[in-house]
């Protein structure tokens, strides 16, 4: 898997620059990100980009965009594990069960009817970029009931937490269009679970001024688990 800037980046509001969809969907088909400016999340899926913002329903992003953070990946077809009567710890639960190993990065997606799903949006920001913790106590969520699409994430080990999100990190877009964004909870009724694990983890570090002239330090585990939600390697279930 291939992911472009680093959370604690986010956190310390260094997220000035990008990498463009275009070259987003040169890496992968598969994948979770950020909008530009924070301004929504970012949910790629068979090879389309789309945006889930605060104002309008998910869109396909242009080639021109650009995404300050992004995890992408080849998904390979292969066979699927039928899942049903899930919450979201139970659900992480079983994925881990799953695991090829606890130190390898594996995408998760799940497809079906979700008797709830709890889901967020950010707000665009504005110059001087504030933290991600300070984004996220503005953030708009949403509750869907019985509804229908697609569960998109990855399972990262414990040790890459503050450079992307230990545990599960998943975004959700309905098989409509209708609504997408961040998972905060989930209740998985009926759905088709496909898991695929990487041996390899490609880094790619901003480059623009701000990025360099931060320092940054990794003593954020609170703040991830805060902004971040859901339940993460080394936390209990």
């Amino acid at each position: 898997m291939i992911q472009f800037a680093v959370l604690d980046a986010l956190l310390a509001g260094a997220y000035d620059s990008g990498m463009s969809v275009a070259t987003v969907r040169t890496l992968g088909d598969f994948g979770v990100g950020c909008c530009d400016s924070l301004g929504g999340e970012v949910v790629i899926l068979d090879g389309d980009v789309f945006e889930c913002t605060v104002d309008d329903p998910p869109a396909r992003m242009t080639d021109a965009e650009i995404l300050p953070f992004v995890d992408v990946c080849t998904f390979p077809a292969g066979a699927s594990e039928p899942i049903a009567g899930l919450g979201l710890g139970e659900l992480t639960d079983l994925l881990e069960q799953r695991l090829v190993s606890r130190n390898l990065f594996h995408a998760v997606r799940i497809d079906g009817v979700l008797g709830s799903v709890r889901v967020r949006v950010t707000p665009r920001q504005q110059h001087p970029f504030r933290p991600l913790a300070e984004v996220t106590a503005g953030q708009i969520e949403t509750t869907l009931t019985g509804v229908r699409g697609t569960l998109v994430g990855f399972w990262a080990p414990a040790i890459y937490q503050g450079i992307t999100v230990a545990g599960l990190h998943i975004h959700f877009l309905a098989d409509d269009r209708s609504v997408g964004g961040h998972v905060l909870d989930v209740q998985v009724d009926q759905a088709a679970l496909q898991l695929s694990a990487y041996a390899r983890f490609d880094l790619r570090l901003p480059t623009d001024p701000h990025f360099l002239g931060t320092e940054l330090t990794h003593n954020e585990d609170h703040r991830i688990v805060a902004v971040e939600g859901g339940v993460h390697a080394g936390a209990p279930a």
